[in-house]
Order: C-alpha cells, then structure tokens, then sequence
C-alpha cells in the first residue's frame, strides 16, 4: 500500500506504567476456583487443525453473494478476536506488576490468550475459505472502534485493574459467550458448528474467570471504587456495544455492510444469528449481569438506544 494510503492514526499520551516489585513472590493458590479454570484450560486443549472438520465447510456449495457476505462476517470476526493477542499478555503483566495480586489469574490467563490465538486461527480460516479476509472494515470510520488500545489502557498506573476486569472480562466476555451461543443455535454448516462449539466451551471459562475475580475482590472495594467499577462499564456500553462493535445492526451508520453480511450469515446457517436473538442475547444478559453486579455493591443503569429496547 503506498504511504499516502495509510489511514492517519491520532497520537496517544504518554503511558505511566507501574514500578515493578516482585518480592515477596507469592505462590500459593488464594483462588482455587480460578486455578480450576487454568487446570481445566490444560486439560482440555484442542488443535485448530485437527479438531474441525474442515472439509464439512464445502464453500462452493453457497452462492456468490452468501460466500462474500460469510467473507465478512468472519473476517470482522478476526478483527474482534484479534485484540486479545495484544490485550491478554498486557492483563497478565499489569496482574504480575500490581503489588499483591492473586498468582491464580496470572496462571489462567496464559491458557486464555492461547485459545484466543486458537479463535484467530479458526475464524481467519473461516474467511479464508469463503474467498479471503478482508483487511479492514468498509467505512473507515468503523475501524475506529475496534482501535480500543486495550492493551496500553490496561497496562496505565492510573487505571484501576478490578474496573477493567469487570467491564472486559467479566461483562464483555460474558456478552461474548451469549451471542456465541445464539450463532451456534442458528448454524447449520458442520465446520462452523465445530468451531463454535470450541469457542464456546473455552468462553465459558474466559466469563467464569472474570465474575469469579470480581466476587473475589467486591468485599474490599470502596464506595469511590464501585463508581469506578460502574462508570468503566458504562463506557464500554456506550464506546463499544452501542457502536456496533459485537453487532452490526446497533450501528448501521458506521457498519451497514457488515450489518447486511451478517443477516444473510445467519439465514445461511453460516454462524450468524437473526437481529432479534442477537437482541434478545443482549437484554437478556444485561438484565442478568446488572443483578449480579448488584449483588457485588455495583449500580449499573439501563441503557437507551434507537436501535433496540432498552437493555
């Protein structure tokens, strides 16, 4: 691509890390529920290659028109799944950095960013097989969305670390894990169905570890903290969601093409789910996610938008 080509990207501020210091090196299991995760994580590791049944794909046995829109949906997909490769190791080092945290998510999260990795291969494989990925979103003023800097917001001393996990490992990859399910319900393809029911099984975990830090640490929090923990939720809704970031259709200003791509995806039985289950998905777990924050000290307000009920 030639230099004039290249998108501009907007400078960041400097980034304030924390001061490393490591001793007393704690190493004993403080979360054995957590440390259950990471066992299971072990055990239960598959193979992209060996564990799909790849030639149940049969791409050309689709149209034209749903094979490109599939080309889409998957290839957005491989941008969405693509920011754990860079937000999981920074999580594990502002975990080892922080001063008395836990060893047990230190250990989980090394076998999270290995299934991430292993999601990247599928669904780039998934893309690849209908036509190609697609490098980049239509609109150029969708990619914004998905240039979150995780990975450095997380990695800042100012950043409060329970906020963080609350709003992208316990509430995003909850959410992740229930519109994975309504993708599965609606797939008809063998390979599709393969991948998702691995991509399931590993966001169950991915979800389990965050709600089960959260409810670790709520008893310590302040009264400052749990408005920290409810305005970082708040903004991730309005910033992500609600940009359509998981789903399309909340954002047909910024996404139409990958909103349409979608739809025929999930009449094709391609991994895609209808509007409505994809909405009911996300009500329903809002509703379900605000009752247990409640239950942790968190307020979380509903959430108004043109595109749906409120949730």
């Amino acid at each position: 691509m030639p230099l004039h080509a290249v998108r501009a990207e907007p400078s960041l501020p400097p980034l304030r890390l924390l001061v490393e210091r490591r001793f007393p090196l704690e190493m004993n299991v403080t979360l054995p529920q957590i440390r259950d995760l990471y066992d299971t994580g072990k055990a239960g590791r598959w193979n992209p290659h060996r564990d799909v049944d790849w030639g149940a794909l049969a791409p050309e046995g689709y149209p034209e028109p749903v094979r490109e829109a599939a080309r889409r949906t998957w290839s957005r997909r491989v941008w969405t799944e693509s920011t754990g490769l860079t937000e999981t190791p920074a999580l594990i080092v502002r975990f080892c950095m922080e001063v008395g945290r836990e060893i047990d998510p230190k250990f989980y999260l090394t076998t999270r960013n290995t299934e991430e990795a292993w999601h990247v291969e599928c669904f780039d494989r998934l893309a690849e097989g209908f036509g190609g990925r697609i490098a980049r979103p239509a609109a150029p003023a969708y990619e914004a969305v998905f240039n979150r800097h995780l990975h450095r917001r997380v990695m800042g001393a100012g950043q409060m670390l329970d906020a963080y996990v609350a709003a992208h490992a316990a509430f995003e990859d909850g959410l992740e894990l229930e519109l994975a399910r309504a993708w599965r319900a609606h797939a008809s393809n063998p390979a599709v169905q393969g991948v998702l029911d691995h991509v399931i099984a590993d966001k169950e975990r991915h979800a389990a570890f965050g709600w089960l830090y959260l409810a670790a640490r709520a008893e310590g929090w302040s009264k400052d903290e749990r408005e920290t923990i409810a305005s970082e939720l708040c903004d991730y809704v309005r910033d992500v969601v609600l940009k359509g970031y998981h789903c399309p259709w909340l954002a047909p200003e910024l996404a139409r093409a990958e909103a349409e791509a979608d739809a025929i995806v999930a009449d094709a039985g391609l991994g895609g789910a209808p509007r409505a289950a994809e909405e009911d998905a996300l009500a329903t777990y809002a509703g379900n996610a605000r009752t247990r924050l409640a239950e942790l000290g968190i307020t979380l307000p509903a959430f108004e938008t043109n595109r749906m009920r409120s949730f």
